[in-house]
């Protein structure tokens, strides 16, 4: 069906929404089949009357919700209806795990096993790969980096190909430190440099922060308390989903060369904030900033392909390798592959155009449901939100969240030793669906509600 011509209701919404809706009232009446084929992007907006934009929004929210499949170069479809061995949802309701809508990349992944199969080379990726990945591998995720996080000019010989964006720091702490030495991060932090820290015995130093995260002065006098020499840091920061501006970037970089500190700047969600424009510190610091980044965020967890660009000048690549070896012997082969192909064919950009609209729609949500208990993140494609509240308040409402059947990430989990940050993590993407997703944030709605009236009555 190439002519299919969408009844859009009147409203106040946005048209790409109400493509979609009526998109989605179609199926379910029976008036689009699985496998009919819809007009092209621009075709739709021919029709409608409207731009090329709001159809491709609305095709990626169909396909983040499982309803529509595209193909690279043969274009989209109504997927097939699910079989009776499908699986199904079985709460709690996950808001604890920063996952990407499972739908994008699940819909793409036995087209892309059926063209790898048909590539000439594939039995070499049996063998070990050169240690810091295949040239083609770090040539597109350089241009990958490029075009979605503002990493302009990166040249892929820096570049090192990683199982993972938690192997990609481990590798870059592994070239910039040594066991016992002192690390500063954020007052509250992604749980993987934790798990990291103790098992390599760093000293995780907490640094303040503000409305941008790390602050400078913060990392300034972190740095003369504790002698350290390497700081990690996220611009866009986890939990609390904070972004640094580019003034703020630019004085954490005046630090670090004031104090001598290597950054190790974890990049892992740029995708989700490139319209903002804002360089990474590894371009403003090109000679003392590991850069890190994977597809986990971006495309799907299970890729397990990360990437650690190491600073210019020295040995830092060298010392980087060195730390690979240590740990994996290597990068990966068949997965880099995998996600090479969908770099270099389009569908990689594909998954991310549905993965932003879906965090879009999910984000407004949750801003709507949760109102002034949640900070209101600078971009409009947040994957999760940050609701700040003391350390005890934090801890009754995921209990009360939880015995409602929401489970919300630990409180305690991202809390560095001596950080003064407390909240919750409310995560936009595991939960199946977006009318999950509403059904979760109104329970924790309530466990909010709950919490503030049961402590007007504390004495």
């Amino acid at each position: 069906m190439t002519e299919w011509r969408p009844q859009i209701e009147a409203g106040d919404g946005y048209i790409h929404e109400r493509i979609a809706a009526a998109l989605q009232a179609d199926v379910t009446r029976g008036l689009l089949a699985p496998g009919a084929k819809l007009p092209t992007h621009r075709r739709l907006a021919e029709v409608l009357g409207v731009g090329v934009g709001a159809v491709t929004k609305a095709y990626a929210a169909a396909e983040a919700q499982g309803l529509v499949v595209a193909h690279v170069g043969r274009g989209s479809f109504i997927a097939q209806a699910p079989t009776a061995t499908a699986p199904t949802f079985d709460g709690p309701i996950d808001l604890a795990h920063n996952l990407p809508p499972a739908a994008p990349a699940r819909t793409r992944l036995a087209e892309a096993f059926g063209r790898l199969r048909h590539r000439s080379d594939l039995s070499t990726y049996l063998d070990y790969p050169p240690t810091g990945g295949a040239e083609a591998h770090r040539r597109a995720a350089s241009a990958w980096l490029a075009r979605t996080a503002n990493h302009e000019g990166l040249d892929w010989r820096r570049l090192i190909v990683t199982a993972g964006a938690q192997q990609a720091f481990a590798t870059a702490l592994g070239a910039a430190c040594r066991p016992g030495d002192s690390v500063i991060v954020e007052a509250v932090s992604f749980t993987g440099v934790k798990a990291l820290a103790a098992h390599m015995d760093y000293r995780l130093v907490a640094a303040g922060m503000d409305a941008e995260g790390l602050t400078p002065e913060a990392l300034d006098e972190a740095a003369v308390r504790s002698g350290a020499r390497a700081a990690y840091v996220l611009p866009i920061q986890n939990p609390t989903a904070r972004i640094m501006g580019l003034e703020r970037r630019k004085a954490i970089v005046d630090v670090a060369r004031k104090r001598d500190l290597m950054l190790v700047e974890d990049d892992l969600y740029g995708a989700y904030a490139s319209e903002l424009g804002l360089p990474p510190l590894a371009v403003l610091a090109p000679e003392r900033v590991f850069y890190v980044s994977g597809l986990s965020k971006s495309l799907a967890p299970g890729l397990r392909v990360g990437y650690c660009v190491a600073p210019t000048g020295g040995d830092w690549r060298e010392r980087c390798l060195s730390a690979l070896r240590a740990m994996a012997f290597g990068a990966p082969g068949i997965g880099a592959l995998t996600a090479t192909q969908w770099l270099e064919d389009g569908t990689a950009a594909d998954i991310l155009a549905a993965h932003r609209s879906e965090y879009e729609t999910r984000a407004r949500l949750a801003l709507e449901i949760l109102g002034s208990a949640a900070e209101r993140p600078l971009n409009r494609t947040a994957t999760h939100l940050w609701l700040p509240m003391g350390e005890l308040a934090a801890e009754r409402v995921a209990a009360r969240a939880l015995r409602d059947g929401v489970e919300v990430t630990d409180p305690c989990l991202p809390v560095i030793p001596g950080g003064r940050e407390h909240g919750l993590r409310v995560c936009l993407g595991a939960t199946p669906s977006t009318t999950v997703l509403q059904d979760g944030l109104r329970r924790l709605a309530r466990a909010l509600g709950d919490t503030a009236d049961r402590a007007l009555g504390m004495v």
